[in-house]
């Protein structure tokens, strides 16, 4: 298991001085061994490549530990920035231009260069709708979809997703997979792919033959399964490149799940996680803790494009993170547990080289609980706005299935390009049920009692 006080480049990670975040970690390590034994758990029955203008790629990208959005999408236009940031405020002459108030960290040169195309943009002072400032509460919510509530065992928005689509639909005939841990975001009904960039050798005869043996003779259903996975890893080493030694486990995962989604047989939706954005402290400016993770994302990100190749002009890549954090630099160099963040998004269908923001501003009277960057737009109006306008998911479902009880939350506009992508294949064939709302969580909001902890 992974030392969960260093991150994969083996630097010193601020986690040490979070419990919350080193209890994820280790059971993040313990999921994503066991997923990593036979590398596909499952295999759905994959359709016939859809032509290349109808046939969108779409990568989730889950960045654990709360990611200082603040000095990722630094916001120079605030005359506060600079006097509330202190010895971490970053430079304007160092940054990477966005627009004439925003400025990209210096280190993210693929990113910057994906803007500068108009592959790339930026959604500002971004957060889940619950706001608690728990790791534990707040990365469920980013993958559960659901409005504020502490709901245990729910299921996660992309699987809803999976199982409402009707069986035509070539989404859901194609798959998702996930790439290393297994995320409550792909929890649910509708089966999905598992594969993990991993040390093991592959496994072989005559350790092969005797799990078939024994599953043979004593659990049919658990054959059935080894034999699917076994059939999909024939496709994951069709797909997998060389090369592939030397770089750290997380562009090992973005390079797989690059190759994957490309693959004319192989799923259309991704799902990732990052790990190590919890900077409490030494987080640094231009330079140290943050600008070195930043920096591996930044080159996962560049290898993600080079790997999806022709596809990328079908992709959209979003990353989003449980919470921002605070405002104001602590006593030991870093930043605490805040709200407000940003999202990113790349792909070379995203309608790039702009920054959606209703800007809060960072002045002392401005900040949410004064503490933190206020959140103007909710983080499921970015996803129901990639999933409208890229893969044509209809409003009604949006709204009650995937994000319940989010008629409110209106999709964002242009963050596709040609958004607006017909809808009608999808909405005019029925739609799979999905799990109710717990009953206790019904029975707590009718009596106006908090959620359930």
């Amino acid at each position: 298991m992974s030392d969960p006080t260093k991150t994969d480049s083996g630097i010193p990670s601020p986690i040490a001085g979070c419990s919350e975040e080193r209890l994820l970690t280790s059971r993040r390590a313990v999921l994503g061994m066991s997923a990593g034994l036979f590398s596909w758990a499952f295999m759905p029955r994959f359709a016939e490549a859809a032509s290349a203008s109808d046939d969108p790629r779409l990568l989730i990208v889950v960045l654990r530990g709360g990611m200082d959005g603040i000095n990722v999408a630094i916001p120079h236009g605030d005359k506060h920035y600079v006097s509330m940031r202190g010895n971490i405020a970053i430079p304007k002459a160092s940054t990477i231009k966005l627009d004439s108030f925003f400025g990209l960290h210096p280190v993210m040169k693929n990113f910057g260069q994906f803007y500068a195309d108009g592959d790339a943009a930026v959604v500002h002072a971004t957060c889940t709708p619950l706001r608690i400032r728990s790791h534990f509460d707040g990365q469920d919510n980013v993958e559960n979809g659901l409005p504020g509530q502490i709901v245990s065992n729910a299921t996660g928005w992309l699987n809803r997703l999976l199982t409402a689509l009707p069986a035509g639909a070539p989404i859901k005939s194609h798959g998702a997979i996930q790439v290393g841990d297994a995320p409550l975001i792909l929890r649910g009904a509708a089966p999905v792919l598992g594969w993990s960039p991993t040390w093991f050798d592959a496994v072989e005869d005559p350790t092969l033959y005797m799990l078939r043996t024994l599953y043979r003779l004593r659990d049919k259903e658990m054959l059935d399964i080894l034999e699917r996975g076994l059939k999909a890893n024939n496709l994951a080493n069709k797909v997998g490149g060389g090369g592939d030694d030397d770089v750290s486990p997380v562009r090992k995962a973005f390079r797989g799940a690059g190759r994957l989604i490309a693959a004319d047989d192989g799923p259309r939706i991704a799902v990732l996680s990052v790990g190590d954005w919890d900077t409490h402290a030494d987080q640094g400016a231009a330079e140290g803790y943050l600008a070195n993770v930043l920096a591996g994302l930044d080159a996962a990100i560049g290898d993600f494009k080079t790997a999806v190749g022709n596809a990328w002009g079908q992709t959209v890549m979003v990353l989003a993170t449980e919470f921002g954090r605070t405002v104001r630099v602590n006593g030991d160099n870093g930043t605490d547990h805040g709200v407000g963040t940003v999202a990113l998004l790349a792909g070379g269908a995203v309608n790039g080289g702009k920054v959606f923001a209703d800007w809060p501003g960072l002045a002392p009277n401005q900040l949410y609980e004064d503490s933190d960057l206020k959140p103007t737009t909710d983080l499921r109006a970015v996803f129901k706005g990639v999933l409208k306008d890229h893969l044509g998911v209809p409003a009604t479902l949006l709204n009650k299935t995937i994000f319940p009880e989010s008629g409110n939350v209106a999709p964002l506009k242009n963050l596709v390009r040609g958004g607006g992508k017909s809808s009608s294949a999808i909405a005019a064939l029925p739609l799979s049920a999905t799990r109710a709302e717990p009953a206790i969580a019904r029975y707590r909001k009718q009596h106006g009692l908090a959620p359930q902890i």
